[in-house]
């Protein structure tokens, strides 16, 4: 609920025993009041008393009121910055901020640490990542509008109870009607909030992390991969329409190298080497990590390559994430593919339909990728029936031998 706090700033004069008069800031703030003096002296007939400031006569008189609007801003900041933190604020204690006496440790707020984060991420992280964190950040921005009645908290205010709160807020309230989060888009966003909060901890901006006793509730999903038989109807298919044929060759040339989108888009013509027994690879590195990639062509690869003008900036023409999946909706249509085709699948046809399941070791696989962690490439390694039913042949004939 919305706290009614009241508060407000007035410049008043006091006379003084020798007949000076002094500008003082009247502070009032829930019933509670006190004055903070200027240290300034004016006389009376330049003060305009209904007004609470000086008349405008002069240059000298109107810097004097831009001084009093200054000091005024900084006891709205004072203030603000105190009710973040209290519930009972009173005029004393908007008085001490300003004059600094017994001020507490400087209090960081969570809107303030998540664009701190993004301002210094943006030049780190990739694009699509940081508009994923500008997600977050408007998630987090309407929740507390709606069940604190503010703009903002401070960070030590962030407890258990908010984080939970806050997960059930992101699952319940899509950002765009009919869009409600997924159980692990819902974990994405608590993920992405788990790690600002660690930032801020090892910065020592929080003594204690809310997310300490929360765990991370992802749900296993099975990567689907396209089959032989469909990867060969969309190689057999051909295309009169000039944008769907360059989606396709795009699309397969991404299922013979395990390319990301961003990574085949940014190959140069420098990427692409010969190695001393005469095969081609590729020498890259992945937009997303920075991870050094090398991948040995195949000849359905160089076959595609070959298509392409060797002599420009990039291998292959500038094209947009939409439209390429415009183009993959229709292929997948004209041949008959119940799969959603999308450059994640066919990454991911790469690592089990081309690699995995024709006997390449996980290890190399993880290497062509690009992977960081091996266990991010074992997940292919659970994926078919095919596959366990051909190591099982292997080993029935490694046994047939033996004997």
């Amino acid at each position: 609920m919305e706290r009614k706090d009241t508060f407000g700033v007035h410049f008043v004069l006091r006379r003084m025993p020798t007949g000076r008069c002094y500008v003082y800031a009247r502070i009032v703030v829930n019933k509670t009041k006190c004055e903070l003096g200027m240290k300034q002296q004016i006389n009376p007939s330049d003060w305009n008393e209904a007004k609470g400031c000086a008349k405008s006569k002069s240059d000298e008189l109107r810097r004097f009121n831009s001084y009093l609007e200054e000091v005024r801003a900084k006891l709205v900041r004072h203030y603000q910055q105190l009710r973040l933190g209290d519930e009972g604020i009173n005029a004393d204690m908007v008085k001490q901020a300003f004059l600094n006496y017994d001020k507490p440790v400087e209090q960081h707020s969570l809107m303030w640490l998540i664009g701190h984060h993004n301002e210094i991420m943006k030049t780190v992280l990739a694009p699509g990542t940081m508009k994923n964190y500008r997600t977050t950040e408007s998630y987090l921005q309407l929740f507390i509008k709606k069940h604190y009645g503010t703009n903002d908290v401070i960070l030590r205010k962030l407890t258990f109870e908010f984080i939970t709160g806050f997960e059930h807020y992101v699952r319940t309230q899509p950002l765009k009607e009919h869009d409600q989060c997924t159980n692990n888009g819902a974990m994405k966003h608590m993920e992405r909030l788990k790690k600002i909060m660690k930032w801020a901890k090892d910065n020592e901006w929080v003594d204690k992390n809310p997310f300490e006793l929360y765990k991370l509730k992802f749900k296993h999903k099975e990567r689907d991969f396209l089959s032989l038989e469909e990867l060969r109807a969309i190689e057999n298919k051909e295309f009169e329409n000039e944008v769907l044929k360059q989606v396709k060759e795009l699309f397969l040339f991404s299922c013979y190298t395990g390319l990301a989108f961003a990574d085949l888009l940014s190959l140069k013509p420098e990427n692409i080497f010969t190695a001393n027994d005469g095969m081609k690879w590729i020498r890259t590195s992945r937009a997303k990590t920075g991870t050094p990639v090398y991948v040995p062509l195949l000849k359905q690869a160089i076959s595609i390559l070959s298509i392409y003008n060797q002599s420009s900036e990039y291998i292959f023409p500038v094209t947009t994430n939409q439209n390429i999946n415009r183009g993959l909706k229709i292929i997948s249509e004209i041949c008959e593919i119940k799969k959603h085709l999308t450059f994640h699948l066919a990454r991911h046809t790469f690592a089990t339909t081309i690699t995995l399941m024709n006997g390449v070791p996980i290890e190399s696989i993880s290497k062509m990728l690009g992977h960081t962690k091996l266990s991010t490439t074992m997940i292919y390694a659970k994926v078919t029936q095919s596959k366990v039913a051909m190591d099982m042949a292997m080993l029935q004939q490694k046994m047939n031998e033996n004997e």
